[in-house]
């Protein structure tokens, strides 16, 4: 993944963003009111130690997007609750954010609780604490619901407007509230909004201003947010968007009411694309169901869905506003592709076509690479990686021990050529349309007299590299093409050459490490890992060993029969 390229597709969005580091952990979690600003912001500039770290080990990162601020405040504490990032410290405990809750006492009570555990109404959460105290607090003045207020306060002429005719009723009291709570504010704004305006004609401005701030807290507190609903329900939110060659899957996972987790996957498709949409949704959804899976009216109708169970297609309120933010989402996420992949691979099949030219053949769908490696003569090696419909097809590498012992390069080369492709013809398997190999004419000319040999009628080309080991040209038979002509053709070659390198070096290495190991020891009938790590602690070389007396071995507790083993196995290593 390039994170440049990835950065520069950010939203201006509210919302939270994930990031991973190279084994696709999530090591973070933020929010932001926006994402663009703010996670560029990391890779920008100067930072604390702390965040130089966390930057350090950044690989990738994932975006929820959210409809507010607020919403990403709730769902960056949802987020933190699941995944417990290492570089997140706050909210790592079992803290969370404040509700407010109606008792079902006589009379009820209006208080700020920080637990769902409770038979009363819950309004929430809220991430700012300050308004959602401020807001409970003005909701006990204004409706007492039977208790006395013994501080003086001048919000009892406003509550007696809006309390008449219902000051004996508590259910009527608590509906008013619940309204309030749900969002219905005008009617309290209106009469806070007319006792400030005369306040200030009054010239009694710091009551003036506190109705003010009043206001204010009540906005923030009754601000409409869905990233969690208070009905405790498990629900997969889906979302899906779609054009004539992806399709984008984005799912919002609530738990308990609250969304804790996000999946988002982009594919092409073949066919119908709500069809397909809807047989990778049935497979995803095959070994759990949750209490509801919600999907968007102006995607999909009920019998399209008569797959899947426990369906509903919301058509309005929260559960509706919530569809909506996953398809959101989901078109985000196709439009990224878009930009990201899509243009990645036109320019994949560019080069591929340009190189097909160049090679003067008609497919290049399968290409496989070789790639010798020893050290002066040391563990020879081969490695052939595939490259595949334009990109690598890692199922398909091998790896292969040669036989080949002097230091010569070309005799590896027609080694790994024979018994590749003797064993493509024995088991029948796919000829590639091009074989590439790590060299110059000389490794050319063997890989293509072996293929003679058998028959074989494959094109192949040698990647030159210069004297700095850097990929200057393809050698073909009659010719040499220099890349730095033809820079789409050099991005794609040199990216195989690499990873042929690559591979071929790991496996060498690997081999070198298990060879330095290994012992004559190893050889020995009836002799496990304990005795021989007596054996070598106690003798100063293998010569020392094949001298030493029968009474010295048995004083190390080495059977008689393994004591001949030794001998003869060690008589061989010192007579080759």
């Amino acid at each position: 993944m390039n994170l440049k390229e990835k950065l520069k597709l950010l939203p201006d969005n509210p919302g939270c963003y994930l990031m991973k580091n190279d084994q696709g952990q999530v090591i973070y979690v933020g929010k932001a009111k926006n994402l663009k600003n703010r996670v560029k912001s990391y890779f920008m500039g100067s930072h604390n130690t702390k965040t130089t770290k966390l930057v350090s080990e950044i690989r990738d990162f994932d975006l929820v997007i959210t409809n507010s601020e607020q919403e990403s405040l709730i769902l960056e504490l949802n987020l933190i609750k699941e995944y417990r990032p290492k570089y997140n410290i706050v909210f790592m405990d079992d803290k969370t954010y404040p509700y407010i809750e109606i008792t079902n006492t006589v009379p009820p009570e209006i208080r700020v609780v920080r637990t769902k555990k409770t038979k009363g109404k819950l309004f929430g959460p809220y991430p700012n604490v300050i308004s959602a105290r401020e807001t409970a607090r003005l909701l006990q003045l204004i409706f007492p619901m039977g208790r006395i207020e013994t501080i003086p306060n001048f919000y009892e002429e406003i509550g007696s407007d809006i309390v008449t005719d219902i000051s004996n009723n508590y259910n009527k009291q608590v509906a008013k509230i619940t309204r309030f709570l749900k969002g219905d504010t005008k009617e309290i704004i209106d009469a806070l909004t007319k006792a400030m305006i005369k306040y200030s004609e009054n010239m009694m401005f710091e009551r003036a201003a506190v109705i003010r701030d009043k206001i204010e807290h009540i906005k923030n507190t009754t601000e409409k947010q869905i990233i969690s609903l208070n009905d405790y329900k498990d629900r997969d939110i889906i979302g899906v968007a779609y054009n004539d060659e992806d399709i984008a899957i984005q799912i919002l996972f609530m738990r308990n009411g609250k969304i804790t987790d996000q999946h988002q996957v982009v594919f092409s498709y073949v066919g119908d694309a709500k069809e397909f949409s809807i047989n990778y949704l049935v497979q995803f959804y095959e070994d759990f169901l949750p209490d509801e899976l919600l999907f968007d009216m102006k995607m999909f109708k009920e019998e399209e869905l008569v797959d899947l169970k426990n369906i509903f297609i919301p058509q309005k309120g929260d559960k509706r506003k919530i569809v909506e933010l996953a398809s959101k989402n989901a078109r985000m996420d196709l439009e990224n592709y878009q930009m990201l992949y899509r243009n990645k691979f036109e320019k994949t099949n560019q080069a591929l076509d340009k190189l097909k030219e160049l090679l003067e053949i008609k497919k290049v769908d399968l290409i496989e690479v070789f790639d010798n490696s020893q050290l002066f003569g040391t563990a020879p090696i081969s490695a052939m990686i595939v490259y595949e419909n334009g990109k690598f097809n890692k199922k398909l590498y091998r790896k292969y021990h040669l036989k080949t012992t002097q230091n010569d390069d070309y005799a590896a080369m027609r080694e790994v050529i024979y018994r590749r492709y003797q064993k493509v013809l024995i088991e029948g398997l796919n000829k590639p349309d091009l074989v590439l190999v790590d060299g110059g004419k000389g490794h050319l000319k063997i890989a293509k007299e072996v293929l003679d040999s058998l028959n074989l009628d494959i094109k192949v080309a040698g990647l030159r590299k210069n004297d700095k080991h850097q990929l200057e040209a393809i050698v073909l038979s009659d010719k040499e093409v220099l890349l730095k002509d033809h820079r789409d053709v050099y991005q794609l070659l040199f990216k195989i050459s690499e990873e042929v390198h690559r591979y071929a070096i790991t496996f060498h290495r690997q081999t070198r490490k298990k060879k330095f190991k290994e012992s004559p020891l190893d050889k020995v009938v009836g002799l496990g890992p304990v005795r021989k790590q007596k054996l070598l602690k106690s003798f100063n070389s293998i010569k020392d060993m094949a001298n030493a007396s029968d009474e010295r071995f048995i004083s190390l507790k080495i059977p008689k029969e393994v004591i001949k083993s030794i001998r003869d196995v060690l008589k061989d290593e010192i007579n080759n």
